[in-house]
């Protein structure tokens, strides 16, 4: 059985969280409060958001954690704290694929806004809200001249051995 598209996609997402979240480690606790206008918020305000949202995305689907990033609730959280919610985000994509055929045109309730959404909408935004937020962090780091890793598909594909040299 092949992958769907959609796991993929999502596989990716987390992959290029933890990545980009491991190499902002490095950075001083002064270097996670830093912004520009246009963004987000701060680098770390930014993780809370981006992990939290992919947990609430989620749980539309599947039980999730019963702690999740709350941007209130967890606003002096930091990345060690963030970080543990990773793992949960992507055991969360794995259940969301595994077993039954996952129906990207079934309908979900969602009564905290008030919606019915179709369930393609939710993980497209999944993949797209946390690439959109990641770019935003890159781009705080890059205004300041610090490194900025490779988090894009094509490096995430050479991690996974699905690019290559010809041979």
């Amino acid at each position: 059985m092949s992958t769907p598209p959609m796991l993929r996609q999502m596989r990716h997402d987390v992959w290029a969280t933890e990545k980009l979240l491991e190499d902002c480690r490095t950075l001083r606790a002064e270097q996670l409060e830093l912004t520009v206008p246009g963004t987000y918020g701060t680098i770390r305000k930014t993780f809370i958001h981006i992990v939290g949202a992919d947990e609430r995305y989620l749980s539309r689907f599947l039980t999730t954690c019963d702690s999740m990033l709350n941007e209130d609730r967890n606003a002096d959280a930091g990345l060690d704290e963030i970080a543990t919610h990773l793992p949960h985000v992507r055991d969360g994509v794995e259940r969301l694929f595994a077993g039954s055929e996952f129906d990207p045109d079934r309908v979900i309730r969602d009564e905290r806004r008030k919606l019915m959404i179709t369930a393609w909408v939710l993980v497209t935004q999944f993949a797209h809200h946390g690439s959109d937020h990641r770019a935003h962090i890159g781009t705080i780091l890059g205004a300041q001249g610090l490194p900025t890793p490779e988090i894009d598909v094509w490096a995430y594909a050479g991690d996974n051995e699905a690019v290559g040299p010809l041979t």
